[in-house]
């Protein structure tokens, strides 16, 4: 099959990806062999490429935005049949019995591996990943549409979660990317008031266009308190603005993986006031499962 395989870590200018005939991979048992149909690109892919993320494999497949066609199934295969539209995200396998995996943070597993990271992922004509942590996709998503759900979305929809904004209160985004804009539209489907804080007018204009109540530079203040913010950006300067910008009691959810050095934090303005600072890692799957069912 033709892959486009990463065979050295280097920038993403000096294209270090290789149009390449590989062997298609065989569904182990439990397992399933899906055809490629469409596969987004995720800002964890240039992490990976760039090896801002330690590289793990190489060479190496990236891609984990991935939807497709049951092509065929391993021995002991019985959520999905062949035909079945499917897709396939950064998450693909945890050791299934330590304290995390048994207490709802599977993310957190020592021994979990990762689609494009671990083990090769869709940016090539066939994939294969454990049933378990494969997705059905609904039928109204297209291909093109359901790709960017299942890292983008899936990412937001946990970061959303973790920044504990209820229906109809106030959120503040830091960042206006892929994830971003479908965390703003399931919080306006929430009825939540929507701040974007971004760099580039192009992303702002979009966020007005959207429906944001407010629009601003990325470190610019906001003009209320917001009941929780979410910091897409990899750029921890943005970090104090964001605690700034909350609420006392309300809580700052970092969504990267890789994010720069952040600044010293004043303690008033920035954590006084029981005020929360949390990191989101990788997801769930019953975030996954949790967002297409929105």
């Amino acid at each position: 099959m033709q892959a486009m395989v990463l065979e050295r870590n280097a920038p993403v200018t000096a294209r270090p990806l290789v149009l390449s005939d590989i062997e298609r991979p065989q569904p182990q048992t439990q397992q399933i062999l899906v055809r490629v149909t469409a596969c987004g690109v995720c800002r964890t892919d240039l992490h990976v490429i760039e090896a801002e993320l330690p590289p793990q494999k190489l060479p190496v497949v990236p891609g984990h935005q991935i939807v497709g066609v049951v092509e065929r199934l391993g021995t002991g295969c019985k959520r999905f049949a062949p035909g079945d539209r499917v897709g396939i995200a950064w998450l693909r396998r945890t050791c299934g019995g330590c304290v995390y995996c048994s207490t709802g943070y599977e993310n957190l597993c020592e021994r979990s591996r990762y689609t494009g990271y671990h083990e090769d992922g869709g940016f090539a004509e066939y994939a294969v990943v454990d049933e378990d942590f494969a997705y059905a996709i609904p039928e109204p998503f297209s291909d093109v549409d359901a790709a960017p759900l299942l890292c983008a979305g899936i990412i937001g929809y946990r970061a959303l979660s973790a920044s504990e904004v209820r229906p109809g209160e106030r959120l503040a985004l830091y960042g206006f990317g892929s994830s971003a804009h479908i965390v703003m539209q399931i919080a306006l489907h929430r009825g939540c008031e929507v701040f974007v804080a971004t760099r580039g007018e192009s992303h702002r204009r979009l966020a007005r266009e959207m429906g944001a109540a407010w629009v601003g530079e990325a470190t610019e203040p906001l003009p209320a308190p917001a009941d929780g913010a979410i910091v897409f950006a990899p750029a921890g300067e943005i970090v104090p603005a964001a605690l700034r910008g909350v609420r006392k009691a309300g809580v700052v959810a970092l969504a990267g993986i890789y994010m720069t050095p952040i600044p010293e934090l004043p303690y008033e303005p920035c954590l006084f006031h029981e005020k929360k600072l949390r990191s989101v890692e990788a997801n769930t799957r019953a975030d996954g499962e949790g967002l297409l069912a929105e």
